[in-house]
């Protein structure tokens, strides 16, 4: 029986309450939208398998995206065959005639509370999260200003390098039948803060139409697996965030490891916590 993915990775949604994170997962998980969703208290799970690394990856065009974290290539033009900066340069191109086997990602997706009174808790959620969406609703200004605190907690808790993209979710407040525009933040304010931050990457999304939304997460999902790629992730340790398929996590190798999520393993504080993916 074949692999039914190659690696897993460990994703938080991050952000104020009510910007839409969990719409987002429920959205991708799912593919539906509901118009009235509980407050999350602590975290929810879901999960998603997508692919990774060429062809999906030419087919969508990410070597093409700029990087507004990268002050260099806003002074140098690039052109399309060149990568992104600060990623690693993505897997050779096969030749013509060689068949390449898609790679597959387990996107293991921690939606978090956003609400300050569940901060303390989910602030530790953040361990071992190889990515993550740092939410906001571009309707309301106040929760874009809080992606800046936002952002400096995931710093302080996640391991090193870890991928962050920005995500302006409600995109569909922008532009009413009626001619209503509810956008108070507008997409260049957006891009040039991910600049300021070094954070890669802004994408708009809206969870009520799915505009954008599987393009964010594939956005994440990708630059994880460059990583993988380059090698700066040991798959072993749970710290990282990242699991190869059959990877032991310290025990044996070569056999499926079996990946499950339940809070139990998510509620674990202090010593007994050890921030993996699984």
């Amino acid at each position: 029986m074949s692999q039914p993915w190659d690696y897993i990775a460990k994703l938080v949604c991050i952000g104020d309450s009510g910007t839409g994170k969990s719409s987002l997962t429920i959205r991708l998980c799912e593919g539906r939208f509901s118009p009235s969703h509980d407050v999350t208290i602590g975290v929810e799970f879901g999960s998603r398998i997508v692919p990774v690394g060429p062809p999906s990856s030419l087919e969508l065009g990410i070597d093409e995206l700029p990087n507004p974290s990268s002050s260099t290539e806003r002074e140098t033009p690039q052109s399309q065959s060149q990568p992104i900066s600060g990623l690693p340069s993505p897997p050779r191109k096969p030749e013509p005639t060689q068949q390449q086997k898609q790679k597959r990602m387990k996107l293991s997706l921690w939606d978090t509370a956003g609400q300050e009174t569940y901060k303390s808790i989910t602030r530790s959620y953040f361990r071992g999260a190889s990515g993550a969406l740092l939410v906001f609703d571009i309707s309301r200004r106040s929760t874009f200003f809080s992606c800046t605190q936002w952002l400096q907690d995931l710093r302080q808790i996640a391991e090193d390098g870890i991928v962050v993209i920005l995500v302006g979710n409600k995109t569909d407040l922008a532009g009413q039948p009626s001619g209503s525009n509810q956008r108070q933040v507008t997409q260049a304010e957006a891009e040039e803060w991910c600049r300021l931050n070094n954070v890669v990457r802004y994408v708009e999304t809206s969870a009520k139409s799915g505009d954008g939304v599987e393009r964010a997460f594939l956005e994440v999902a990708e630059r994880i697996y460059r990583n993988i790629e380059a090698g700066r992730y040991d798959l072993n340790d749970r710290r990282s965030g990242v699991k190869g398929f059959g990877a032991s996590g310290g025990g044996n190798t070569g056999a499926p490891k079996t990946i499950t999520l339940g809070m139990d393993d998510a509620m674990r504080k202090g010593n007994s916590w050890v921030g993996g993916c699984c």
